[in-house]
């Protein structure tokens, strides 16, 4: 709870630093000139204008009670009867943290549907029973395809839907190599379908990538696209 109340003491002090916190549905009171006479104060508007900015990333002002959160702090300071006790006042916040989490990963599900859903018309993206999607860039010379227990040699570049490369041996500069069965569904399927010296795209549904999972810098549920090369069959 001492986190809580840190963060109100931080809305309290920003609202005085900076008047663009007001929710823009309150008028705004006129402010007093604010004199910061020693170290003590300068403290106290830094932690306030660093607060602003975290505080920013997470919350709406518009979505933020001001007064509301400032009366709090107040009557705990003075430990006067509070509208809502600690533990009801974590829980709040969970819940309310649990939601945007819930809404960031249900707008990069829909957004991947719709990628996929708008990416399988154009010209040359094949689209699989599995919902996999992929595009061949250049047709190797091999005939043999890989088993699941085989290991192989690849160049790869991962990005997500928006363009952000979250892996690429290509920038590490040497290929990978790994079981075919060792990655992720997307991957494994391809693998068999491909032979040495094919480059294809992929287009890989997030039920075959990581699902639920975060993976490193990869969100919950993003359709991932990759670049491949497989070179060799080990």
């Amino acid at each position: 709870m001492k986190q809580v109340l840190l963060s109100l003491l931080f809305i309290s002090v920003s609202v005085f630093a900076n008047a663009q916190l007001f929710s823009k549905k309150e008028k705004e009171p006129e402010q007093k000139k604010l004199s910061l006479k020693n170290s003590q104060d300068s403290l106290a508007y830094a932690l306030g204008v660093m607060a602003a900015e975290n505080l920013s990333k997470q919350y709406s002002s518009d979505s933020l009670n001001i007064s509301a959160a400032i009366e709090a702090f107040s009557k705990s300071l003075k430990n006067e009867l509070l509208k809502i006790n600690q533990e009801e006042a974590n829980l709040y916040i969970k819940t309310f943290e649990q939601k945007q989490k819930e809404a960031a990963m249900a707008k990069v599900k829909k957004e991947g549907v719709q990628f996929l859903k708008e990416n399988a018309t154009k010209e040359g993206v094949v689209v699989l029973p599995s919902g996999l999607q992929y595009k061949v860039l250049k047709k190797g010379s091999g005939s043999k395809h890989p088993k699941p227990s085989d290991r192989v040699k690849v160049h790869y570049h991962g990005t997500l839907i928006d363009g952000s490369i979250f892996d690429s041996s290509i920038k590490r500069g040497r290929p990978a190599q790994f079981p075919v069965n060792a990655v992720i569904q997307g991957w494994i399927e391809a693998l068999q379908l491909m032979k040495p010296g094919d480059k294809w795209v992929l287009y890989i549904p997030q039920e075959l990538a990581y699902g639920a999972r975060s993976a490193g810098s990869i969100p919950p549920y993003s359709t991932l696209i990759f670049e491949v090369e497989l070179i060799e069959i080990l």
